[in-house]
C-alpha cells in the first residue's frame, strides 16, 4: 500500500518569485562552498513550494528548487533528476530546467530532452512512471534549477470522471499535505505556502522546530506561509526512530477531525462493495472453519489462510490503487495483492463467517500525529470479538503465531467505522510473550572437552525470527541449516543428536534440541584453565534487544526502537573436573527501569558452574531517556557474552 499523503507539485504563474538570470548567477556564486559546509556534497540554495487549492480539493503546486554542487561527488549526484508519478491520479511536468555554472552563467536545458518511462518496480506493478531530466556533465561549483508542475496525488479512486476528476483527492473537497523541512544536506531557505478558497478552514502544526509563519489575504482567498532558513542535516543515530518522528515537518489538513476521515473510509469501501462474498468464498470459509470450537479459532484460521494463501504482489488492476479496497471476489481469484487486498480479503471472509469486520489504516515505521493529514502507508483488519474490536494483520503474520504482529505495537491506527473513530494506538505487548529461552547442561572433562545438551524454545516475535531461519530456505536444507546454527557455537562442534519442531506448524512454538561435543572447549595451562561459558556463544542471541546487542552510542538524543518488546532467558550448568577453583568472580549488576530489566549470576557451587541471566526489553519504541537503562541491561548481558573465566587448576 502506498503512502497516502499528497505530493502535488503544480506550476501556476505568479505563485513563486521569479529570479532574473543575472540575479540567479549571483545567488549561486554567493551561496558558499565546501569550506563553509564541510562534509556536504550539495547545497540547496532555495526550495520553494506554492499550492493553490480549489473548492473540489484539487490542488495545483509550483515547486522551484535551486541546488549547488559543493564537491565532485555532488556534481555527479546532480547530473540527472527524476520525478515519479502515477498516471491514474497525478500529472507531473517539467516547466524549467537550468544549469548555472561556476562563473554564474545560465544555460537552459531543452525540455524536449526530458524522458518519460515506466518506473522500476519490484513486487508492486501499478503502472507508475518517472520523468527524468539530464543536465550533462557538471563540475564542483555548478548549480541546477528545476521548476516542476504537478497536480494529483499518489493513489487513485475507482470511478472514472471528467479530465481533472482523477486528480481530486478521494476525500473530495479536502486538502492535506505532509511537508518535510529536513534534508540529508544543508538548505539555505525552504518555504511553503498554500492558498485556500473561501470556506476552507486549515488545521496545521509545525513539529520538532520552528518556522516563520504568516497568513495573508489575497482577494477572497487566504494564503498561509511557512519559511525556515539555515536547515542542517540531522545526524542519525543507530536504531533511531524514523526521521519524520524527530525532524522538522509541517502537517496541514482541511479535514475537521479523524472521526470524519474514519466515516469516509468506511463509506467509500461500502459504496464500492469491497467486501461482498460469492458462493466460492462462502464455500472456502466453511471449509476453513470446519471443526472450529470457538470464534477465536475461526478468526485465527481465516487470518492465517489469508496470510499464507494471498501472496504479496501488487499487479496493475486499472483504476483503484488507493483507499478503496479491491473487491474480495477479485483478490480470491487472483490470490495476490498488497496489504489492502489482503486486509479486504480477510474482511470479506470474516463477514461471510458471520463476524462484524472493517478495515483500518496505520503507518508502519513512523508516528501518526494529531493533525488529520493522510499519514498512512498500511492497511489492516479489525473484527469485533466479545463486544470489542481486535486488530488483525494478514500481511505481517505469515509464519508468525500471532494474529496481530507485535512488531506493530505502539503504532497509531484509524478504524473505518460507520459511527466514526478517533486515532488510537496499539498497546505494548509484554516482553515475556516474545522470548528466547536457552537451557544448557554440560560436562567438562580433564582435557578441556565439553559435552552436553542444549535446548532452545522461542515464542512470539522471536519464535518467528527463529522460524524464518528455516522457512526462507527449501525444506531439504533445514537439517543443514540446523547444523549450521549449532556450529555458530564453535566450528569444531560435533553433533551427536539434533532435533527441532516443524517450522511450518504454527500451532506449536519453535523448539530446538541437540547433544553436542566440543573438543578443546577449555584452554588448559600449567596453572590455569580458561573457560568461556557455552551460554556466551549461543546462536541467535543477536535477535534480542538492540540489533547485535549494540551498546553504542553511549548517549542518545533521539528515541530508538527494536523489532518488538522481547526477552532472553538463559541457564547453564556445567559439571567441572576435580581441582578447579574460580580465580575471579564475574560480578553482574541488577538493572531495573522503564525500558529494561536484567538479573544475572555467574557462580561456582561445589564442582558446578552455574550461569543464569534474564534480560527483558520492555518496548518497541523507547524515548531517549530510556537509553541509559536499556544500555545498562545490554552491558550486563555483554559481560557474559565476552566472559573468559579463569580457574586455578590446583596441584597437578
Amino acid at each position: 500500500m502506498r503512502r497516502f499523503h499528497l505530493i502535488a507539485i503544480l506550476l501556476l504563474g505568479g505563485l513563486l518569485p521569479a529570479f532574473a538570470q543575472e540575479d540567479l548567477g549571483a545567488r549561486v556564486l554567493a551561496a558558499g562552498t565546501a569550506k563553509e559546509f564541510p562534509g556536504a556534497a550539495i547545497l540547496t540554495i532555495h526550495d520553494r513550494t506554492a499550492v493553490k487549492v480549489m473548492d473540489s480539493g484539487l490542488s495545483y503546486v509550483e515547486h522551484d528548487v535551486l541546488t549547488k554542487a559543493l564537491t565532485a561527488e555532488g556534481a555527479r549526484r546532480l547530473q540527472s533528476q527524476t520525478f515519479g508519478y502515477d498516471p491514474q491520479s497525478a500529472w507531473v511536468e517539467l516547466r524549467l530546467a537550468q544549469v548555472i555554472d561556476r562563473q554564474g552563467r545560465v544555460r537552459a536545458i531543452p525540455l524536449d530532452s526530458v524522458v518519460d518511462y515506466p518506473a522500476p518496480a519490484r513486487a508492486i506493478y501499478w503502472g507508475a512512471r518517472e520523468k527524468m531530466v539530464s543536465f550533462g556533465r557538471l563540475r564542483e561549483g555548478d548549480a541546477v534549477r528545476v521548476v516542476t508542475f504537478q497536480k494529483g496525488f499518489t493513489y487513485a479512486l475507482l470511478a472514472p470522471g471528467d479530465e481533472d476528476d482523477k486528480y481530486i483527492p478521494p476525500m473530495k473537497g479536502h486538502f492535506y499535505d505532509i511537508v518535510p523541512f529536513y534534508a540529508d544536506h544543508p538548505v539555505l531557505v525552504k518555504s511553503y505556502q498554500v492558498s485556500l478558497p473561501p470556506g476552507k478552514t486549515l488545521q496545521s502544526e509545525f513539529y520538532h522546530g520552528e518556522a516563520r509563519h504568516w497568513v495573508h489575504r489575497e482577494g477572497e482567498r487566504t494564503v498561509h506561509g511557512w519559511e525556515k532558513t539555515g536547515i542542517s542535516p540531522l545526524v542519525p543515530e543507530p536504531g533511531m526512530v524514523d526521521l519524520s518522528d524527530v525532524a522538522p515537518k509541517l502537517l496541514l489538513s482541511t479535514s475537521p477531525d479523524w472521526q470524519a476521515k474514519s466515516r469516509w473510509f468506511y463509506q467509500v469501501n461500502e459504496d464500492y462493495g469491497s467486501f461482498a462474498a460469492d458462493d466460492d468464498i462462502r464455500a472456502k470459509v466453511a471449509e476453513i472453519t470446519a471443526g472450529c470450537r470457538s470464534d477465536l479459532d475461526k478468526i485465527s484460521r481465516l487470518t492465517h489462510w489469508v496470510a499464507e494463501e494471498i501472496r504479496c504482489s501488487g499487479i496493475s488492476m486499472g483504476e483503484g490503487e488507493g483507499f478503496t479496497l479491491h473487491r474480495g471476489t477479485m483478490t480470491f481469484v487472483d490470490r495476490c495483492g498488497v496489504c489492502k487486498d489482503k486486509a479486504g480479503m480477510l474482511i470479506t471472509m470474516l463477514r461471510a463467517a458471520g463476524f462484524e469486520s472493517y478495515p483500518a489504516m496505520t503507518m508502519a515505521g513512523s508516528r501518526i500525529d494529531r493533525i488529520p493529514a493522510d499519514q498512512f502507508n498500511h492497511c489492516v483488519t479489525i473484527v469485533k470479538v466479545g463486544g470489542k474490536y481486535t486488530l488483525l494483520d494478514p500481511t505481517w503474520v505469515p509464519g508468525v503465531r500471532e494474529l496481530w504482529s507485535s512488531a506493530e505495537q505502539q503504532q497509531e491506527y484509524l478504524m473505518g467505522l460507520p459511527e466514526g473513530a478517533d486515532l488510537l494506538s496499539t498497546p505494548l505487548s509484554p516482553a515475556a510473550d516474545h522470548f528466547f529461552r536457552y537451557r544448557v547442561q554440560g560436562r567438562l572433562d580433564a582435557r578441556g572437552n565439553w559435552r552436553g545438551e542444549i535446548t532452545l524454545d522461542a515464542e512470539g516475535q522471536l519464535d518467528s525470527t527463529l522460524r524464518r531461519v528455516f522457512t526462507r530456505k527449501p525444506k531439504e536444507a533445514w537439517n543443514d541449516t540446523l547444523a549450521d546454527l549449532w556450529r555458530r557455537i564453535h566450528p569444531a562442534v560435533e553433533i551427536e543428536r539434533s532435533t527441532m519442531s516443524d517450522p511450518g506448524d504454527l500451532d506449536r512454538p519453535m523448539h530446538l534440541a541437540a547433544t553436542l561435543t566440543i573438543p578443546g572447549w577449555a584452554r588448559l595451562g600449567d596453572k590455569h584453565c580458561y573457560l568461556t561459558p557455552v551460554t556466551a556463544r549461543l546462536p541467535l542471541l543477536e535477535g534480542v534487544g538492540i540489533p547485535a546487542l549494540s551498546t553504542s552510542p553511549a548517549t542518545r538524543k533521539y528515541p530508538f526502537r527494536t523489532r518488538s518488546s522481547q526477552s532472553l532467558d538463559i541457564e547453564e550448568t556445567l559439571l567441572l573436573p576435580a581441582g578447579l577453583t574460580l580465580a575471579a568472580p564475574l560480578p553482574l549488576k541488577e538493572v531495573t527501569g522503564s525500558g529494561a530489566d536484567f538479573r544475572g549470576r555467574v557462580e561456582v557451587i561445589g564442582n558446578r558452574l552455574r550461569v543464569s541471566a534474564k534480560l527483558a526489553c520492555k518496548k518497541r519504541i523507547y524515548p531517549a531517556t530510556d537509553w541509559e537503562n536499556v544500555r545498562s541491561g545490554l552491558l550486563e548481558i555483554r559481560k557474559i557474552a565476552d566472559a573468559v573465566l579463569v580457574f586455578d587448576r590446583g596441584a597437578k
